[in-house]
């Protein structure tokens, strides 16, 4: 590894991500480790329209913020999230909870369910919180 390599020196968690920094992470959690070219096939199919020299610049970007990994073994870098999926989500629903719901979880749940919850989901949470979604 590198020295300048921002992933083998990272003492605290990465900086959030932006909407557009997600959207590339959460390609990359599919996708598992990939080029930039595949990041930017992936990427076309939601947005036909976004250039590969964005998706490169940007990868690059996330990279030097220490919130990618890069092989640069190969001689297409191949770049792979730091933060498992789970464990990003994770601390930005606690920051989201701190921010905006003065720390109260139930607040957040109850905001959740009052707009952004089908009726199907709203069965599953019924379910899983009667101990039923064995």
């Amino acid at each position: 590894m590198k020295k300048n390599d921002v992933s083998n020196t990272k003492k605290s968690s990465p900086p959030k991500p932006t909407a557009a920094e997600m959207e590339l992470m959460r390609l990359l959690w599919v996708l598992g480790p990939a080029t930039a070219k595949q990041v930017h096939e992936a990427a076309m199919k939601e947005r036909p329209e976004i250039a590969y020299a964005s998706v490169l610049r940007m990868l690059q970007v996330m990279h030097s913020k220490g919130q990618l990994r890069r092989d640069e073994s190969q001689k297409a870098h191949v770049y792979a999230a730091v933060e498992e999926q789970d464990t990003l989500q994770t601390n930005l629903v606690k920051d989201l909870i701190q921010k905006a719901f003065s720390g109260s979880a139930k607040a957040l749940v109850l905001a959740a369910l009052r707009s952004h919850v089908s009726k199907e989901e709203r069965e599953e949470i019924q379910k899983f919180l009667h101990g039923d979604d064995k």
